[in-house]
């Protein structure tokens, strides 16, 4: 099967499982774990900030950022692609009280005009606007890189006008390997920035947030009170800091691999794609009327061992990493083709589109 469903199909390479089956632990909720320690000074380091938490997922990190800045009552600012927004259950209200505001904007990169006059007024019938997220790069917008001016602009009115910032940074590495600039870069314009090392990175579990060191002791109380507490953490800390030292500059091949099976997609009847917007490993297309729907595509791919993303109707989402290899793209451009020859309008509808995780 190649599997490009999401870049969180991954499995530990033998060089990971050796990583993870060799590391010194402790006891995390003491601060004992050496190997998670070295983990939040390193990356918090790369960032150029002072501290991070290292936590059990990308929602579990995210959410802590939210609740280190707001209190029930406040809201947020969002684009409406965000996967904050979308795709973590309700958390923001459910766990902190906070309401999501949502704005839209073209490929889930907000700017400056999109977020100014947004801020509520001192009013005692209105939400108090606390937070600003970005999502870098973004999932459902297509996986696109945000430019570092527009961050640093987003910042400084975020800042002004008395908002905290955070980025979902889940896919941050593959942004700043196609974006020209670097994590201390991005970590100067948030306050703080969650990175998840289970998908690009390839690691079977983790995420990490970073942020001031009174942020991050905030966190560290939020993380124990989302029932993230952790003890000899310390296996998983070391699949992401190989992650950190193997993972990363490669991320470049998926980003070619999905231009180039973009390319290819982008000739075949019935599937409308503009290959210029793949910016990294994200291909998203869609499925000209008539021609079928996503999820009897997705049903006929598995025929010839090969999975992707039904979203809707129509909307198809494919993903690149490190468990598909340059050999594999054409094989899955002809299975896609083959797939629509073979009419796909025709077939039974088992099953409905899961969410772009």
């Amino acid at each position: 099967m190649i599997d490009l469903y999401s870049d969180t199909v991954t499995c530990p390479t033998p060089g990971m499982r050796r990583a993870i089956s060799e590391a010194v632990v402790g006891d995390d909720m003491l601060g004992e774990d050496p190997t998670v320690n070295q983990l939040e000074a390193r990356v918090a380091g790369m960032l150029g900030k002072q501290a991070a938490v290292f936590t059990c997922s990308g929602t579990q990190s995210n959410q802590i950022g939210l609740r280190t800045h707001c209190q029930p009552g406040d809201e947020l600012l969002i684009n409406s692609t965000g996967h904050i927004a979308n795709f973590e259950g309700g958390a923001p209200a459910a766990l902190s009280g906070v309401t999501v505001r949502t704005i839209e904007a073209p490929k889930g990169l907000l700017s400056p005009d999109d977020v100014c006059g947004m801020v509520n007024a001192d009013d005692q019938h209105l939400c108090e606007t606390r937070l600003l997220c970005l999502e870098n790069t973004t999932n459902l917008g297509g996986g696109c890189v945000y430019p570092l001016q527009q961050m640093q602009q987003l910042a400084e009115w975020a800042w002004s006008s008395g908002l905290r910032m955070h980025l979902d940074g889940a896919r941050l590495f593959n942004a700043t390997a196609e974006g020209g600039y670097s994590l201390e870069d991005v970590g100067q314009c948030f306050d703080t920035i969650s990175i998840c090392f289970s998908k690009g990175l390839g690691c079977p579990m983790g995420s990490i947030l970073v942020g001031n060191r009174k942020q991050i002791h905030r966190a560290r109380r939020i993380r124990k009170l989302f029932g993230g507490a952790l003890r000899q953490a310390g296996m998983v800390a070391a699949a992401a800091l190989y992650a950190l030292d193997n993972n990363v500059d490669r991320l470049r091949e998926d980003h070619e691999n999905a231009r180039r099976l973009a390319a290819l997609l982008s000739d075949i009847d019935g599937i409308l794609l503009n290959a210029d917007d793949v910016e990294t490993n994200l291909i998203y297309f869609e499925i000209a009327e008539g021609f079928g729907s996503a999820v009897q595509l997705n049903n006929a791919l598995a025929d010839f061992g090969v999975r992707m993303c039904p979203l809707g109707n129509s909307r198809m989402r494919a993903v690149t990493h490190l468990d598909v290899n340059a050999d594999d793209i054409p094989v899955v451009a002809s299975a896609v083709r083959d797939a629509m020859a073979s009419g796909i309008a025709d077939r039974q509808v088992m099953g409905t589109g899961p969410h772009p995780k």
